[in-house]
């Protein structure tokens, strides 16, 4: 009992405290929000909503960035002696932000695994680069985080969540009017909707999938160059870009000022690559650069044949092996190994872009030789299923006869006089 009220007492002495601290927090003079407060926007801020800022969790204060002494009231709050600094130019919002983020010792007490170069990746950024110059519209920090509702990366409602990224970049960028005088694009929102980058991100919740600042960085916001385009994608597609680099294409694009991957995949706008990318009908992307007759159009026609054959293959043994087990035939070891095949597949699929035809028909023949023994066992259930139906019937076919003969036996026996 006596361990039960020092606990109970505990519990009451931490809720207490905790109550006490909220009060002492409330009753914390803010006269900046006092007044903002009732301020129309944008200069409206309230304190419920600088309260999920966090800066303001993290216990800084309106002072922090704009000067003055929150605690006074009327005009000494704003006066030159309590350093107040007021509205911060766009052009000195990086250099402030940087005042604290680049300070590593002092962003430790709050962060310690937070990154302290932001600051300095952003004078080498596009943007960066664009605001020395004298160009006011370029992003600064409160264009893609906010102003006084900052939130953490990780919490949903941040603008820089993986799942906001891109819809905050085409504020700026998927506007014509505001990016006319920068000559680029202004359909790269558009292009990523559609995207299977796009989709894995939003449909299947793969929060790893790329958005836009996965391939351009963050706060050193830089379009990759043409030379370099295949680097990015090879930061997820490592195996890809092992093939691409000893494959014929390599040089050939470079010899061509090609970029690597985004000749053939296209960059913002990427769709599920099919195997009708490949080969020589009306879908494929290999007749974008060759023509009937030259050894890129046969290569071309051989892989697509090669990868369609073991497609074929694997569908067939499937086939089979479903018949088989719908009618009740045990066939689990033949279709763990039919999953073999596929895997076959899946690597012949990413070995295409070697662009060599030998190396591709090796992975298409381990799919094969799979294919051909499931098929085959596949066939021996069919078989021992139609052998079991057989039996079955003559075993009926029996029986049936064995109960007329004996009904024809009784009859004939009643009809015997006693």
């Amino acid at each position: 009992m006596d361990i039960l009220r020092n606990k109970a007492r505990l519990i009451f002495s931490l809720l207490t405290a905790l109550s006490l601290g909220a009060v002492a927090y409330a009753q914390t003079p803010n006269t900046c929000l006092d007044c903002h407060a009732v301020l129309d926007p944008p200069y409206k801020v309230t304190p419920e909503q600088f309260s999920q800022d966090i800066h303001a969790q993290k216990g800084l204060t309106c002072a922090s960035c704009h000067g003055g002494d929150p605690s006074e009231g009327d005009q000494d709050a704003m006066s030159k002696q309590a350093g107040f600094r007021g509205k911060i130019a766009r052009k000195d919002v990086p250099a402030l932000c940087g005042r604290c983020h680049s300070d590593g010792a002092y962003m430790r007490q709050y962060n310690p695994s937070l990154r302290t170069d932001q600051f300095a990746q952003y004078l080498t950024s596009v943007h960066g680069k664009l605001r020395a110059k004298g160009d006011e519209k370029v992003a600064v920090c409160t264009d893609c985080h906010g102003v006084h509702d900052l939130r953490p990366a990780s919490d949903t409602r941040s603008k820089v969540h993986p799942l906001n990224i891109a819809q905050t970049c085409s504020r700026c960028h998927a506007d014509a009017a505001y990016m006319k005088g920068y000559s680029i694009p202004t359909d790269q929102f558009a292009g990523y909707s559609a995207s299977v980058h796009h989709e894995a991100l939003t449909a299947r919740g793969d929060l790893s999938a790329p958005t836009c600042t996965t391939c351009h960085g963050n706060h050193g916001a830089a379009p990759p160059g043409v030379g370099t385009v295949q680097n990015v994608c090879s930061t997820c597609h490592v195996f890809q870009a092992q093939l691409f680099e000893s494959s014929p294409h390599k040089a050939a694009f470079e010899a061509a000022s090609l970029p690597g991957c985004v000749t053939c995949h296209s960059n913002h706008r990427i769709s599920h690559p099919t195997d009708a990318m490949l080969g020589t009908g009306p879908q494929s992307v290999c007749t974008n650069c060759h023509t009937e007759g030259d050894a890129g159009y046969q290569a071309a026609g051989q892989i697509a044949q090669q990868i369609e054959h073991l497609n074929a293959s694997v569908k067939n043994a499937a086939g089979i092996l479903d018949r088989a087990e719908s009618a009740g035939m045990e066939v689990g070891d033949a279709q763990l190994e039919q999953d073999q095949a596929r895997d076959s597949l899946t690597k012949a699929r990413v070995t295409i872009h070697s662009f060599n035809p030998a190396r591709v028909q090796q992975d298409v023949e381990t799919g094969l030789q799979i294919t051909a023994k499931t098929y085959g066992q596949g066939e021996a259930a069919l078989k021992e299923r139609d052998y079991r139906r057989r039996g079955l019937a003559l075993s009926l076919l029996a029986i049936v006869a064995v109960v007329i003969g004996l009904g024809l036996y009784v009859r004939k026996i009643e009809r015997q006089p006693r």
